[in-house]
């Protein structure tokens, strides 16, 4: 995909420095951007992305109504490099206090994610995501999941109203049995492809897991449009005999199609925002606050909170026996074991990985689908506690658990590593989301 750029002069299409910097722009960005008819300033815009004004000129002052009246992201990429000139920041200064918001990036990296969102921005008005589930809420352990906001019609309406994503539902009962009864022999057919590191993992319980990516992947072909997919794979659980925790690692390497535990649709779309905008693989997993105290522990069955210093900027991250599903691509280590929690089937498995240490961006849209809550985070360590639901979780410190508390809005949060906030807070312009840091 790349972004559909309408480049816009002042005084004539043939501006010999117009002319130099839009060829300079479209030999940098030939992998990101398509550009259209060059248009005046004032004049009736074709259809596209953004503008983007290869060349700002001191007329700009006297012409703040023509840009009031563009209704597309203004971009400034006025520099040989790639880049707003730095003579240009007095006009887009001037220009945000008289409320136009001119999108000046000043490394090449910045301009190029610009255009990625742009066309993820494009291309999801017609993308769908698949969520599998029958009766959300009716399974096991209702009283905890009859509270989640993701299955709310008001949320999937939401998701629609502001990034045009469809949300297909389709029968969990129906999709486990097709696949269970897919062919042994096609499961053997397919393994010969593919590297997988099991420990612990016997030969049905593995046929079981493959069956389902095999199940999925049929689901994604029939439709090109699917580009993210879920399983309310908790709370129904009974509808399986194994868990999708591979197919979604197995679909994300081979296609790119991200994913959301317990058909958590909120989480779903964070995650197709960040990895398709920034490139960066991601994953989510559940965060047990210190201050919280006994609360989460006792949904982890364990006893004490892992020793730290200044425990109450701490969090242990766990979910379904470990850190989490994290992309093969995003882990240091890897592998696939048998199952830990109770609620699912005694053939299910799940993955235990883990990411690298250090710096850790954590990110999520709040309900309003106008902001996301970002925070800079670290992963410090990692912590095991045996016969419990926490095998191998990690624990990650952030600035302030006091300001987390306040404005996290969900036990869901997702994990890219590495510091991305200044990245997503580009991203965000182009999708008029808020980036709030909990810093």
């Amino acid at each position: 995909m790349k972004a559909h750029l309408i480049p816009v002069y002042f005084k004539s299409a043939g501006d010999k420095d117009f002319q130099k910097q839009l060829s300079v722009l479209k030999t940098l960005l030939a992998d990101e951007a398509q550009f259209l008819e060059p248009a005046a300033l004032g004049s009736a815009l074709p259809e596209g992305d953004a503008v983007v004004f290869p060349q700002l000129l001191g007329d700009a002052y006297r012409r703040v109504e023509d840009f009031k009246k563009i209704d597309v992201p203004i971009l400034v990429v006025t520099s040989e490099f790639g880049t707003m000139a730095m003579w240009d920041w007095e006009i887009v200064s001037f220009m945000k206090a008289e409320g136009v918001e001119m999108i000046a990036p000043y490394n090449p990296e910045q301009t190029k994610l610009l255009c990625r969102s742009l066309a993820v921005k494009r291309d999801m008005r017609s993308t769908k995501f698949l969520v599998i589930q029958d009766d959300p809420g009716e399974g096991f352990q209702a009283d905890i999941f009859k509270r989640f906001y993701w299955w709310e019609d008001g949320c999937t309406a939401r998701i629609k109203d502001k990034f045009g994503v469809t949300i297909v539902k389709k029968s969990f009962k129906e999709f486990g049995a097709r696949a269970k009864r897919i062919p042994d022999q096609q499961v053997k057919a397919i393994r010969k492809d593919w590297d997988l590191k099991t420990e612990g993992v016997g030969e049905e319980a593995l046929n079981s897991a493959l069956k389902v990516y095999l199940a999925a992947r049929e689901e994604v072909e029939k439709d090109p449009a699917v580009k993210g997919i879920g399983i309310n794979c908790l709370n129904e659980s009974r509808c399986s005999d194994t868990t999708p925790c591979l197919a979604w690692d197995m679909l994300f390497r081979e296609r790119g199609i991200v994913w959301g535990c317990e058909a958590d649709t909120m989480s779903l779309l964070t995650k197709y925002l960040v990895h398709h905008c920034l490139g960066a693989p991601i994953m989510m997993t559940n965060i047990y606050p210190s201050l919280m105290g006994m609360a989460p522990l006792k949904h982890e069955r364990i006893d004490f909170f892992p020793r730290v210093e200044d425990p109450d900027n701490c969090l242990l991250v766990a979910h379904c026996g470990y850190l989490g599903i994290v992309p093969s691509s995003q882990a240091t280590d890897w592998v696939l074991r048998p199952k830990v929690l109770a609620i699912v089937d005694p053939n299910a498995t799940a993955i235990d990985a883990r990411m690298p240490l250090g710096p850790t961006t954590m990110a999520k849209l709040d309900p309003t689908l106008n902001k996301m809550i970002v925070v800079d985070s670290v992963l410090e360590q990692y912590v095991q506690y045996p016969s419990s639901d926490c095998r191998n979780g990690g624990v990650i410190r952030v600035p302030d658990g006091h300001r987390l508390m306040a404005g996290a809005c969900s036990h869901h949060q997702c994990l890219l590593s590495g510091k991305w906030t200044t990245e997503i807070e580009f991203m965000g312009k182009i999708f008029d989301l808020e980036i709030e840091r909990l810093s």
